[in-house]
């Protein structure tokens, strides 16, 4: 993947990422929990959230009518910064 643009804002929300996998636009929701006393991280990908990002992937792909192909991801991480390696999933075509 190649990643086009980090923190794109919109009036409807922000999207973490927005990279190209192989011709198709992805944006991208990283969630990051340091445990899972509050829930794992991807289940803070709220429908409401979820909506926002539809949202604002909407608004990027009026602006970039080229677009053809695209889908929304979320990637998971948990664990605390600068000790053990982190649990990492990516959730393609989440929404």
């Amino acid at each position: 993947m190649k990643i086009l643009q980090r923190n794109y804002r919109t009036h409807q929300g922000e999207v973490d990422l927005i990279a190209v996998d192989n011709n198709v636009l992805v944006f991208v929701e990283v969630k990051t929990r340091t445990n899972d006393t509050f829930g794992y991280p991807e289940e803070a990908v709220s429908e409401e959230k979820m909506d926002h990002l539809y949202g604002a992937a909407e608004e990027y792909i009026a602006e970039h009518l080229e677009i053809e192909k695209w889908r929304i991801d979320v990637i998971a991480i948990q664990g605390k910064p600068g000790s053990e390696e982190p649990q990492i999933e990516w959730f393609k075509e989440a929404g």
